[in-house]
């Protein structure tokens, strides 16, 4: 047997127990291998990576055995312990990781989408200006040569160069939150949709690791005559030890009782005996014992001489397992050691209870359970231990009439709840059993069920012996951040697998639900009329939060979709408990189609890659659940709390800061060509270049560029106004920074001051053309830097860089370019005071427009500042 790492197949970090061959073990050494006649079947490939069906054939008449999951050591795992030797069954594309394998989605942002719509309109303005004027000068001679023309001489108005821009701009966005020391290791994954992080309407999220730590700690034990919480384990412990102070020949407990169950009342001391007995030996956890510093103290190496150069780490499946195995060491009965036929469990006194472990069943989502049947070595008897959740444990046990009373009261108060149960068998029981799960194990057709209706024909009645309670701490912060979402107009959705009565408890305590709203539980339903009469009833209630479960969900959606995703959105919050991951996506793809509104969606597990992959931005926490999530999201963090700063602060910069570059763009194109197709209506409609094609070139690059995208610096509001009144967020999701209003507005900005400037060139003309290139360029130029200046709300050193050098590098090339602006006339009053004029004239009533807007309707961030 050996250990192995998944990671990088299903995200999961802990440890997995892969187990050879066992006919293989039989072997003196491992070159004998080599020498054995044998076959090998195995199912057809496919994507399940949890689930495999084979058998090894012996051809010297040993007979057959049968293979599965845990015989197999995927593509992509890692042996983290022991050696292993195998034989190769699938390879290239018919291994698991490849047949997984997707090709990832492009993520397009909806300010991209806007932007390519604007851009399709102002091609059909090129387009329209071209043949306008065309028109206007006559379908005479080669016409077609100069509509051709006109379109090369109007392209401009196409910003070609925005995307360029944007592409940069998105880049520092991204540099800025890794950088962000705020949010420590934030990783962004995809750099093309930072602005959606400000457009966000909808958020998705998971409970158990987002919304909680993961970090599961022992809370309640409950044996039906008695409840003990953290404050009363040390009863717990005091029991155990003395049940365990026995003689030293013993190496078990005595028998509290030698009649049968029935007319006899055991003690209490019993009853907590077997209830840690049976949590300590019904799990899949391995010991492992790691080398540990030379920091123990003189009393610590004399009291513990065996462990005093190695600590023991607990490697399990699920961290629920853990909280359990170190509880029962800390009331005084500890996992010692465990291997693949044998488990000891250290007692108080420092005696080791030998078992022998006969059987192993799996905890899977299908049975919601996982049980074991051992054999103490010293008595000879044989138990069958099973714990799992309660909806399926209280149809094995026998009938109490606290259980599902007390497993609800653990629920609402956050608490995970297992219950473990028991059941004695005979010899002659259990070699039946095994005859019967060995000849079900055995077959190639309909394995799975064959195995299922054997195991399940041992469940039945059985002796419940205890209900524990593990408790899922809240994420720092998560209160204050769920509120700020709120009041950000963010509608937080929680969807998780967990049952009902802990989501609803998880929802109020970390106020995903508010203080004064109420609850509306779905009730189970099953036919047509069950959800018809539920909406009905749901639909009656006002500023109502929405628990459904996953059955009732599938059910609502079958028969009234529309329905249900109309009330649900209304809802201010909902939480959808024992969701499988098809679910999550699925909510996810309906919320999309059905809002139109952009959806986030949060999680730290595999089970929520496919509604990460789903949602318009998905956001991965690296937790202990693994690092598939996080590989899989576009946005990574390592806590709930960091999301009011990703949404409420970069999400916010970054949609504003990309409008005003994209507008910016625009109308830097817009002007120039509104300039240019006066020039040519001037002089009667000819198809000439008003500017040699360098100063253009210029025009486009180090004259504006700086300055231009030195607005990805600005800032409307500080980080602590964003955080403190998470209100100003609900004005980006309406998109009024970049709409068709704002794009009209510009191209008005642009045709008025284009106009100004081409005409008042023109009518301030004397004598030499190359006077009209180098006043009309010059107060361009001028136009588009105090343009920027008007637009910055928060000034940064490297904005007025930006502003100073651009004009220094127009300055010299006025110097420079002698053959293009006339060196005698550009230093005399005339080409200054008719430059100043046109340049105020073009800017000036754009600033009072704003100095008065600002004055008497302020926008909500002017107000803050």
């Amino acid at each position: 047997a050996c250990f192995v790492r998944t990671d990088q197949l299903d995200g999961e970090t802990d440890w997995k127990l892969r187990l050879a061959v066992p006919d293989t073990q039989k072997l003196e050494n491992n070159a004998k291998l080599f020498e054995i006649h044998a076959s090998l079947f195995a199912e057809k490939p496919q994507r399940d990576i949890h689930s495999f069906i084979g058998t090894f054939t012996r051809h010297d008449g040993s007979g057959e055995e049968s293979l599965d999951v845990e015989n197999t050591l995927w593509t992509n795992c890692v042996v983290a312990s022991g050696t292993a030797l195998g034989a190769v069954v699938y390879t290239g594309q018919e291994t698991r990781s490849v047949m997984n394998n997707c090709q990832p989605r492009s993520k397009v942002g909806l300010l991209d989408m806007e932007i390519n719509q604007l851009t399709k309109v102002l091609f059909g303005a090129v387009i329209g200006l071209a043949f306008v004027l065309m028109c206007l000068k006559g379908f005479q001679g080669p016409w077609y040569r100069y509509m051709f023309r006109f379109v090369l001489l109007f392209s401009y108005i196409i910003p070609i160069s925005l995307r360029v821009n944007l592409d940069m701009g998105k880049a520092f966005y991204s540099w800025s939150m890794q950088r962000d020391k705020e949010m420590p290791e934030t990783v962004v994954r995809c750099t093309t949709i930072p602005e959606e992080l400000g457009r966000i309407s909808y958020l998705l999220s998971d409970k158990t690791g987002t919304l909680t730590q993961n970090s599961m700690v022992f809370k309640r034990l409950h044996l039906g005559t008695g409840s003990y919480s953290t404050e009363s384990f040390d009863q717990v412990r005091e029991k155990v030890m003395q049940t365990y102070a026995t003689p030293a020949d013993s190496s078990s407990p005595t028998k509290p009782t030698a009649l049968p169950l029935a007319k006899t009342r055991r003690s209490e001391h019993s009853r907590v005996q077997e209830a840690v007995k049976a949590v300590a030996l019904c799990h899949n956890v391995t010991p492992v014992w790691e080398p540990c510093d030379d920091t123990q103290s003189e009393a610590d190496q004399h009291y513990n001489i065996e462990r005093q150069t190695h600590s023991v780490v607990y490697q399990a499946s699920s961290p629920d397992e853990v909280a359990l195995v170190k509880w029962t060491e800390e009331v005084g009965l500890a996992l010692e050691k465990r291997d693949l036929v044998s488990i000891q469990l250290r007692t108080p006194n420092n005696k080791i209870l030998d078992f022998s472990i006969l059987q192993v069943f799996p905890f899977t989502s299908e049975t919601k359970r996982m049980g074991i049947i051992v054999k103490d070595t010293t008595t000879g008897e044989i138990t069958f231990y099973l714990k799992g959740a309660d909806v399926v444990m209280s149809g094995i046990v026998q009938y109490t009439d606290w259980l599902d009373e007390e497993c609800g009261n653990m629920a609402r108060e956050g608490l995970r709840t297992l219950v473990v149960a028991k059941k004695s068998l005979t010899e002659e029981q259990y070699l039946d059993f095994d005859t019967r799960y060995n000849a079900a194990r055995m077959a190639i057709a309909d394995r799975g069920s064959r195995v299922s209706a054997v195991v399940e024909s041992l469940e039945r009645e059985m002796e419940l012996l205890c209900v524990t309670g593990v408790e899922d701490k809240l994420q720092d912060k998560v209160r204050t951040t769920l509120e700020l979402l709120r009041n950000a107009g963010i509608k937080v959705w929680m969807l998780t697998g967990d049952k009902l009565e802990t989501a609803t408890c998880i929802a109020k305590s970390s106020r995903l639900v508010s203080r004064t709203q109420d609850l509306y539980v779905f009730a189970p339903v099953v036919t047509r009329t069950d959800a018809h009469q539920q909406l009905n009833s749901f639909r009656k209630k006002q500023d109502c939060a929405l628990v459904i479960t996953g059955d009732s969900l599938e059910v609502c959606l079958q028969y009234y979709q529309v329905e249900l995703l109309e009330l649900a959105c209304r809802s201010p919050a909902v939480v959808c408990c024992r969701c499988s991951p098809t679910q999550k996506a699925q909510v996810v793809r309906l919320i999309q189609q059905h809002t139109g509104k952009r959806v986030a969606a949060v999680g730290d597990g595999g089970n929520d890659v496919s509604m990460i992959q789903a949602a318009d931005t998905g956001i991965g926490i690296a937790g202990l659940e693994g690092r598939q999530a996080s590989l899989a999201a576009d946005f990574s963090i390592t806590q709930f709390s960091h999301l009011s700063r990703l949404l409420l602060v970069h999400g916010r910069y970054s949609y504003k800061r990309s409008a005003s570059l994209s507008q910016f763009v625009i109308h830097r194109g817009l002007i120039i060509s509104i300039m240019q197709a006066i020039f040519c209506t001037v002089f009667y409609f000819s198809s000439i270049s008003l500017y040699p094609g360098y100063l253009m070139v210029g025009y486009a690059t180090i004259y504006t560029m700086f300055p231009v995208f030195s607005l990805v610096l600005d800032k409307d509001v500080s980080d602590k106004i964003a955080l403190t009144y998470p209100e100003l967020y609900k004005e980006l999701s309406k998109g009024r920074s970049l709409s068709y209003k704002t794009f009209f507005m510009w191209v008005l900005i642009s045709i008025y001051q284009g106009g100004v400037i081409m005409y008042g060139a023109l009518f301030l003309f004397e004598d030499e053309f190359i006077h009209v290139v180098a006043i009309s360029f010059t107060a361009l130029i001028l136009t588009e830097l105090i343009m920027v200046a008007l637009t910055v709300r928060t000034w940064h050193y490297l904005i007025i860089l930006a502003e100073v050098f651009s004009l220094g590098l127009y300055v010299l090339s006025l110097v420079i370019l002698k053959d293009t602006f006339d060196a005698q006339f550009i230093k005399t009053g005339d080409f200054l005071w008719k430059t100043t004029a046109i340049t105020l004239v073009s800017c000036m009533p754009l600033y009072i427009i704003k100095f008065l807007r600002k004055k008497f309707s302020p926008p909500s961030y002017s107000k803050l500042s």
